[in-house]
C-alpha cells in the first residue's frame, strides 16, 4: 500500500478520512455491535489459495479422566468443538460460528430489526466467514500486516470519534460482552482487509481521460446544479465464475424465492441477511444516499422509473440483484449565477518517518524532535533534511506534497496543518503512516480549477468502478478457495458448498 501523503495517492487510495472512521466507528453504533464484521482470525500463516487442504486442527480436548471430581456437574463430559469447514488449510468451529451468530443477531435485535430463521443464517453467516478467512489468508501471502502502533492509533481514532477516551470505551465493549482483546483483534482485521482491497482491486481500477471528458460533459460532477441522489437497498445472489447452466438455475431460483418472500410482506433487512451475498448484507443491504454518477449504470437504469419501496430484479456478471428505492432526495443547488465556491489550498512539505518493528513510536518521534532542533537553530534546511530522512516517496523533492486541497490528506495531517503560519513547522504528529514534521510554504484562495474539477470527475467514476470491481474480486476469491463442510450435526443448516 502506497504511504505517500500527497493527494494523488491518499484520496484515492488509502480513504482513511472517509472510509476507515465511518468504517470502525459503525462497530460503535449499537450495542452490542463491536464485532461488526467479526472477522476470523487465521490460525496461522495463509496457505496458497486453490492449494491442497491439510489436515484440520485437532478438535479441543475432553477433560483429563484421571483429574478429581469436584461435582457431579465437572464429571459431566464436555461435547467437542466440532469443525464445520476446512478453508484451505484453516478451520472454521461450531464455536466460531455460533459466538458470530449470536454477536450478530444481538446487534440486530438493538437495531430493531428482526432475525432471519435460524437455518439460513446460520447458512449465510457460514459463507460470509469463509469468505472473510479466505481474504485473510490472501493477505497474509501477500505480507501484509498492521502492527500494534497502527492499531493503536486506530482505536484511538475510535474513542475520539465517539467523543470517549480508550478507557471509557474499553469499559463500555466489555459491558457489551465482548472482550477488548477481540474487538482489537476486529479493528486489526478489518485495516487488514481494506489494505488487502486497495492492493488488489483499487490500485488496478484505471480511469481514461475520454471517460472522464464523457463524464463532465454529461453534467456529472456538476457544481451549480441540483445533483439527484437516491437510496437504495439490495440483495445479491451471487452466481459464481464460468458457472454452468445448472448452477445459474439454480441461483436464479434462489433469488427468486427470496423475492417471492419480500412480495409477501417479508421484512427487507430480514431477507438481506438470511439470502445476500453482499458486504452490506447484515446492514439490511442498504447502500446509503448517493448521487447517481457513484451508483453502477445498470442500478441507475434498473431503478429509472422505479416507484419507492418498489422492487426489481437485475442481472449483472456478478449475479441476481434484487433492489428497492428507500428514497429519492435532490442536494441544494448553487443560487442561479453563483460562482464556483472559493477554497483555500495549501503548499505544504513534510518529513515522514514509519513506525514499524525497527523503529518504534518512540524512537520515530524522539528522531523528528532532534531535526526539528536542527531546523529551529538553522544548522540544515526542511529539504535538505526531507531529502536524508524521511520514509515518503515526496522525499526526492525534499517532502514537498504540492498544492492541497481540503479533504487530501488524513485528519491529522490536516488539523496540524492548517494550525500553522506560512513558513511555520510542526511539533511531530501522529497519523496512521507514522510521524510528521510540517512545514507550511504557503496559501491561496482560489476558484475549484479545471484541473480539480477533472481529478473529482475520476474519483467519482473510480468509486463507481471500484464496487463492481470489489463484488467481482470477491466471486473469484470464493470460487477458487478450496472448502470443505465437515459437520454433520450442522449438515442441514450450512448445507453443500455453494
Amino acid at each position: 500500500m502506497k504511504t505517500d501523503i500527497t493527494s494523488r495517492s491518499l484520496l484515492p487510495s488509502l480513504r482513511i478520512r472517509r472510509i476507515m472512521p465511518a468504517l470502525l466507528c459503525a462497530l460503535l453504533a449499537a450495542p452490542p455491535s463491536w464485532a461488526q464484521t467479526l472477522k476470523a482470525p487465521g490460525a496461522g500463516a495463509g496457505p496458497r489459495l486453490g492449494g491442497p487442504a491439510t489436515s484440520p486442527a485437532p478438535a479441543a480436548q475432553l477433560p483429563s479422566a484421571t483429574a478429581p471430581a469436584a461435582s457431579s456437574a465437572s464429571q459431566r463430559v464436555r461435547p467437542i468443538d466440532a469443525i464445520v469447514a476446512v478453508v484451505n488449510n484453516e478451520v472454521i468451529t461450531a464455536q466460531e460460528l455460533e459466538t458470530r451468530m449470536q454477536t450478530v443477531e444481538a446487534r440486530l435485535r438493538s437495531q430493531g430489526g428482526s432475525v432471519p430463521p435460524r437455518a439460513q443464517f446460520q447458512q449465510q453467516l457460514l459463507e460470509r466467514m469463509i469468505v472473510d478467512r479466505a481474504q485473510l489468508q490472501l493477505a497474509k501471502e501477500n505480507g501484509l500486516r498492521v502492527d500494534d502502533a497502527l492499531l493503536d492509533a486506530a482505536v484511538g481514532r475510535i474513542a475520539e470519534q465517539n467523543n470517549v477516551t480508550v478507557a471509557e470505551m474499553r469499559r463500555k465493549v466489555e459491558s457489551d460482552g465482548v472482550s477488548f482483546a477481540r474487538f482489537r483483534e476486529d479493528i486489526r482485521n478489518e485495516i487488514l482487509l481494506q489494505r488487502l482491497r486497495e492492493k488488489e482491486v483499487d490500485s488496478k481500477v484505471q480511469i481514461t481521460e475520454s471517460e472522464v471528458d464523457n463524464f463532465l460533459a454529461s453534467g456529472g460532477g456538476a457544481t451549480q446544479v441540483a445533483q439527484p441522489e437516491i437510496n437504495l437497498a439490495q440483495i445479491l445472489v451471487r452466481i459464481p465464475e464460468n458457472a454452468s447452466a445448472e448452477q445459474i438455475a439454480q441461483r436464479r431460483a434462489r433469488a427468486e424465492e427470496a423475492l417471492q418472500q419480500l412480495r409477501t410482506g417479508a421484512d427487507f433487512a430480514q431477507i438481506a441477511a438470511a439470502y445476500s451475498d453482499a458486504s452490506d448484507a447484515l446492514k439490511g443491504g442498504e447502500m446509503g444516499w448517493r448521487t447517481l454518477d457513484r451508483l453502477p449504470q445498470l442500478f441507475v437504469d434498473a431503478v429509472a422509473e422505479r416507484r419507492d419501496n418498489e422492487l426489481v430484479v437485475v442481472k449483472s456478471a456478478n449475479g441476481f440483484h434484487i433492489l428497492r428505492v428507500l428514497g429519492r432526495r435532490t442536494s441544494t443547488p448553487a443560487k442561479a449565477g453563483a460562482s464556483v465556491p472559493a477554497v483555500t489550498q495549501t503548499h505544504a512539505r513534510h518529513i515522514l518517518i514509519k513506525v514499524n518493528q525497527v523503529v518504534p513510536a518512540n524512537e520515530a518521534r524522539r528522531k523528528l524532535v532532534e531535526l526539528k532542533e536542527r531546523l529551529d537553530n538553522k544548522a540544515a534546511t526542511f529539504p535538505e533534511l526531507a531529502r536524508m530522512y524521511s520514509n515518503d516517496g515526496s522525499a526526492s523533492k525534499g517532502g514537498d506534497l504540492g498544492w492541497l486541497y481540503p479533504g487530501d490528506t488524513v485528519p491529522e495531517f490536516e488539523r496540524a496543518m492548517n494550525a500553522l503560519q506560512p513558513g511555520q513547522i510542526s511539533e511531530p504528529i501522529e497519523s496512521p503512516f507514522g510521524f510528521h514534521l510540517i512545514q507550511v510554504i504557503e496559501r491561496k484562495t482560489d476558484d475549484v480549477t479545471q484541473e480539480r474539477q477533472r481529478m473529482m470527475a475520476r474519483q467519482a467514476l473510480r468509486e463507481r468502478k471500484i464496487e463492481e470491481a470489489t463484488e467481482e474480486w470477491l466471486r473469484q476469491l470464493r470460487d477458487r478457495t478450496y472448502v470443505e463442510y465437515r459437520s454433520e450435526e450442522l449438515g442441514a443448516a450450512t448445507g453443500p458448498a455453494r
